[in-house]
């Protein structure tokens, strides 16, 4: 049953919490199922991004030869090939959620519908002003780190592992997993650097324009929290990696957020079948801007102290903070 407050704001009945791979003792099989079992870390949407990722390097990707000596050629090809991706992805969404309606407001947050008139907006409307923010700089800087790093693998000048091993295979896979950890602490970290006030009045307030959100509002950024967002790639210049392991760190760091910010807790399939999509826990963070800096899987919000769920009690607690009071109770 779809049940709404008196502003019109959908809940699910499961609030977000942090990962149980994180609590204390340590168990293993708790740990592998956070992050091999359904709806865990892998399970099932970042296995689909790993499998982007995967088809993108063998079939979509110049080869190292070529990047070794900058063409405006073959950084073309990447810069088509990332926006087609993203196209896909959130267009598909888009399409499916907001031009159809395919669901009409089951499971969306916010009852409200994208800005079609809004001055805030580039061209007036929400998702024009999303669409040009998200292909022209944020595919634009995506590709251009995709760029330089092949250029540099191309040119032999970046630790590099390859996969032709038993060890090899086996460090490369944890790898692949390990890029999902590395991309939520990187978020975290430099989100949480955005809303320091002079960063925040410079370039992140474009992005919070989009207090609802919508696919294409994943991306859309200014140009540099563009350069900030998409700098995890860096890791990659000094920890020993493949350049499938930088591709998918990007990838997954361009593409994910379409589905994080598409507004809507689930995705109806067909009749009362459901895919999950969680995203609550981050339109908590578009709705009141200074908690859930990062996300559930590493759940430093909560060990720093901008956790909220959602509930009355998180929310008198950010509260609290804001106000400058602690509760020592």
């Amino acid at each position: 049953m779809d049940v709404r407050d008196a502003k019109g704001e959908w809940q699910p009945a499961a609030l977000p919490q942090p990962s149980p791979m994180w609590d204390r003792p340590v168990r293993l099989r708790v740990i592998l199922k956070a992050i091999f079992g359904h709806d865990g870390i892998l399970w099932p949407k970042n296995l689909i991004y790993i499998g982007i990722a995967v088809v993108a390097w063998f079939f979509l990707t110049p080869s190292l030869e070529r990047t070794a000596t900058f063409r405006i050629g073959w950084i073309a090809e990447i810069y088509l090939r990332n926006v087609a991706l993203l196209v896909l992805i959130a267009g598909s969404l888009h399409l499916r959620l907001y031009v159809k309606r395919a669901q009409g407001r089951k499971y969306k947050f916010n009852a409200r519908w994208l800005a079609t008139r809004n001055r805030a907006f580039l061209f007036g409307r929400q998702t024009w002003d999303n669409m040009f923010w998200s292909l022209v700089s944020g595919a634009g800087i995506w590709t251009a780190y995709e760029a330089v790093t092949l250029w540099m693998y191309g040119n032999g000048w970046l630790p590099r592992v390859e996969w032709r091993t038993p060890a090899g295979i086996a460090y490369c896979s944890l790898m692949m997993v390990a890029v999902l950890f590395m991309r939520q602490m990187h978020f975290y970290w430099t989100h949480r650097w955005t809303h320091w006030k002079p960063l925040y009045k410079a370039a992140h307030y474009l992005h919070h324009r989009n207090v609802n959100i919508g696919p294409w509002s994943g991306l859309s950024m200014h140009p540099i929290e563009h350069l900030i967002y998409f700098s995890g790639v860096l890791l990659h210049w000094v920890i020993p990696s493949h350049p499938i392991h930088a591709i998918f760190h990007l990838m997954h760091t361009g593409l994910s957020p379409a589905a994080g910010h598409s507004g809507f807790s689930e995705f109806v399939v067909k009749d009362d079948k459901t895919f999950g999509n969680g995203g609550y826990f981050h339109y908590l963070h578009h709705r009141y801007f200074e908690c859930n800096y990062g996300n559930e899987g590493v759940p430093l919000d909560k060990w720093f102290g901008s956790f909220h769920d959602g509930s009355p009690e998180a929310h008198a607690a950010m509260r609290a903070r804001r106000n400058g009071f602690v509760d020592d109770a």
